[in-house]
């Protein structure tokens, strides 16, 4: 049975355990393998999953997920037709899904006519990473018009005034990164990091989950003392480059073998 954001994340705090998020490039290798990677990250337990929707200019991705995109970028993948393939598979997951994707490809896809469309895919969320401030109010207003829920990213470098402005424009969970600059694995959580979560966590009663560097159990360990959820992308990545030549079934039995891995024992 589908579940909310919301629902999700209140379970987890109910049984306080930390929900882990992976990141999908959608279109990578193919929409076949996406379909593929959806069902196994469902299976392996994941809190939800953000699928992010290849674009050309990076906003804050590192080399290993922007690599992703200008593969799928290169094969000419459309809007429509990663809408297509999730509508496909979501009848068979029970975990949220989320949008990762550009104002840029959203604003020219027509705003209207992408929130209707997304929400008939069956996706939960969305998170709009490069969404101007003065235009963030408005259009997060027409999101959860349609049903859909907001997430914004607060960084290192936020000022706590803009800090409580983007975590009242949200209505899933905070991302909050971890580190300032571009996405990648790292061997360690950043100093500080306990005190930053806590501070959103003391201007917000949502769900606050930590991205950029984790690539490990024992940093989401770590992180399932401060916050809510763990967001990996660029090591889902690179799991599925190293199985690239095996096909479908082999690139999502390897990520979803890494998402339980991640997770570790469960009661």
């Amino acid at each position: 049975m589908a579940r909310s954001i919301a629902q999700t994340f209140d379970q987890l705090r109910k049984q306080h355990r930390i929900g882990l998020v992976p990141f999908v490039p959608a279109g990578y290798p193919d929409l076949e393998t996406t379909a593929a990677t959806l069902t196994a990250l469902d299976a392996a337990g994941s809190s939800a999953i953000e699928i992010g929707f290849p674009f050309s200019d990076p906003i804050a991705d590192g080399p290993t997920i922007q690599a992703a995109f200008t593969a799928a970028l290169a094969k000419k993948i459309k809007v429509s037709q990663i809408l297509a393939t999730v509508k496909s598979v979501k009848p068979k997951l029970s975990t949220p899904l989320i949008a990762m994707i550009s104002y840029s490809i959203v604003f020219r896809f027509g705003l209207s006519k992408f929130l209707a469309e997304a929400k008939s895919a069956g996706f939960d969320g969305l998170i709009l990473p490069d969404l101007p401030p003065p235009e963030a109010q408005r259009v997060c207003q027409l999101i959860r018009g349609a049903g859909l829920d907001t997430i914004l990213l607060i960084a290192p470098t936020t000022a706590p005034l803009r800090r409580a402005e983007i975590a009242g424009l949200c209505s899933g969970f905070v991302y909050y990164l971890s580190v300032s600059g571009i996405t990648g694995e790292r061997d360690r959580l950043p100093d500080g990091l306990a005190e930053q979560v806590g501070q959103i966590k003391s201007i917000t009663p949502l769900p606050v989950c930590v991205g950029f560097g984790i690539h490990r159990r024992q940093q989401i360990v770590e992180l399932s003392k401060i916050a809510d959820g763990a967001i990996v992308g660029s090591a889902i990545v690179s799991r599925m480059k190293e199985r690239l030549s095996d096909g479908p079934e082999a690139i999502a039995a390897a990520v979803g073998a890494y998402a339980k891995e991640l997770l570790g024992p469960r009661d």
